[in-house]
Order: structure tokens, then sequence, then C-alpha cells
């Protein structure tokens, strides 16, 4: 489907009125009526999308674009913004019996994360050192300043 005739008739208006005799150097001897279907058939997917179109023309480059260029003009125009219908509130009786159904898994993790010794690992290195092992003077050292002990 190609766009209206009014709209091309239009944007070949505007285009001629802004480039004046580059624009008529450019469409040179073939027929307007060829012109204005070929500008109609590469513009067809802008339909439904007339304000890219409008933004186009007020954003025209100093040179005079042909159809390819003018298309891909029009693709950059920015995409009006929509308004939103706002978010729907939670029922607070669902989210009270979804977090019930949580509750159980965030006290398994809580005491899991609580039940952890995190120093474990400096505690053996400790025992290891105390029941003869060589260790790395450095890795002895982290060991006790992790657990603050004395040299």
């Amino acid at each position: 489907m190609s766009l209206p005739a009014e709209v091309i008739d239009r944007l070949f208006s505007r285009l001629n009125a802004v480039y004046g005799a580059a624009w008529d150097r450019q469409m040179g001897n073939a027929p307007l009526a060829d012109g204005k279907s070929a500008w109609g058939h590469e513009l067809s997917g802008f339909a439904d999308k007339l304000g890219m179109l409008a933004w186009t023309l007020e954003n025209l480059p100093e040179r005079c674009p042909n159809v390819i260029e003018f298309k891909l003009l029009a693709r950059r125009a920015p995409v009006p913004e929509t308004s939103r219908l706002p978010e729907p509130k939670a029922d607070p009786a669902r989210v009270a019996a979804e977090l019930a159904k949580l509750a159980p898994a965030v006290e398994s993790a809580r005491k899991a994360v609580h039940g952890v010794d995190h120093k474990a690992w400096a505690k053996r290195l400790i025992d290891r050192h105390e029941a003869g092992d060589r260790l790395n003077p450095t890795t002895l050292r982290f060991a006790r300043e992790a657990l603050r002990m004395p040299a």
C-alpha cells in the first residue's frame, strides 16, 4: 500500500520549496507522476507513522536527499512517548499469602548464613601448623591476622 497522494504532494511541495533547483535537478526529466509513485512506494511503511515523515521535513539535511536517504532520515525520528496505564495495586491478602509461603525458605537461608564459621579456614591452618605441618609463612601470617592472634 502506497502513501496517500496528499502526503506525497505535501512532501514534494516542501522539498521543492526547501531545495529549489537542486530538487528539480534531482527529479530530472522523468514524469512527476512516476517520481511521486516511486516515493509513495518507498515510503509506504510510514503510512501509519506520518509523524515520522513530518519530523523528517522539519529536520532536513543541507543537501537534497533522494528517497532512500529521506527514508533513512525518517527512521531516525524520535518515537512519540505514549501514556501508560497506572500499574495495578497489589492485593495485600495475596502478598501476605505469598510471603508466608516463602517464610520457611528465608528462615533456612538465614540459619545457613548465620551458622557458617567464615574463619574456619584460618583455624584449620593454625591447627595444622601446631600439629607440625610446614606452612608457607605468608599463609600462616594471614591465618593469624584473620583470627587476630599474635605471631
